[in-house]
């Protein structure tokens, strides 16, 4: 199901940009410009944060208590600022917060545990092999920090999640629409591991969050 949801919401991602940038292409008379060295991209998009998280949870003792984690994925507004070092390189930091609903799921158990906010800021250094061209695509690779705040535990059970550094990899592109502004298509996945402790450890979880992070929006360069 979490594979089919995040299927969709790349397609319709996908779908959108290039309903957009089909409709720039077609403005003949518009000025459009690139991004070059010393240039800034500010991109205000819309985000799908969805896990793949599916671990065992385990008794104090390790015995397999035959339930999984299941995280809930979530939509949220994102903020890139993009910084060009040279013609080709670049440096993106990515800003937002999801909420994410954690779940333990197994033959007729399904219930929810936890609800957690997090702050998952992504530094990622950028290729971009044709910076003068309309569609200018790139690829990146960076690290990331999850941080888990606000939250609130359900059903009776309390749950503890570790914060720390993962890493990621990146594909996108950007399409120059007219002047500064750009449509932006992006994609991530972030590799992320943590410790949930349940109800003080008496369940214990390794999850691989592991999130794919789709994002579509518009920049401007400054």
């Amino acid at each position: 199901m979490k594979r089919n949801m995040r299927l969709a919401a790349a397609v319709a991602v996908m779908t959108l940009a290039t309903g957009v940038a089909s409709g720039a292409m077609a403005q003949t008379a518009t000025d459009w410009q690139v991004a070059r060295q010393g240039d800034w991209i500010v991109t205000g998009r819309v985000t799908d944060v969805s896990s793949s998280a599916d671990d065992s949870i385990f008794t104090a003792a390790g015995a397999d208590t035959g339930l999984n984690v299941d995280v809930g994925h979530d939509i949220m507004p994102t903020l890139g600022f993009t910084y060009f070092l040279t013609d080709n390189i670049s440096v993106e930091a990515i800003l937002g917060a999801t909420q994410h609903q954690i779940r333990a799921q197994g033959g007729a158990t399904d219930v929810a545990v936890h609800e957690t906010w997090v702050l998952p800021p992504v530094v990622t250094l950028q290729y971009r092999p044709m910076p003068e061209a309309r569609v200018s695509p790139y690829v990146g690779a960076g690290l990331n920090y999850m941080l888990f705040f606000e939250g609130q535990d359900q059903n009776g059970f309390t749950v503890d999640l570790e914060d720390g550094f993962g890493y990621a990899l990146q594909a996108g592109a950007d399409v120059a629409v007219t002047g500064p502004w750009t449509l932006n298509l992006d994609v991530k996945k972030v590799w992320f591991n943590t410790e949930a402790t349940i109800n003080g450890g008496a369940l214990t979880s390794d999850v691989n969050l592991d999130p794919w992070v789709v994002s579509v929006g518009f920049g401007r360069k400054f």
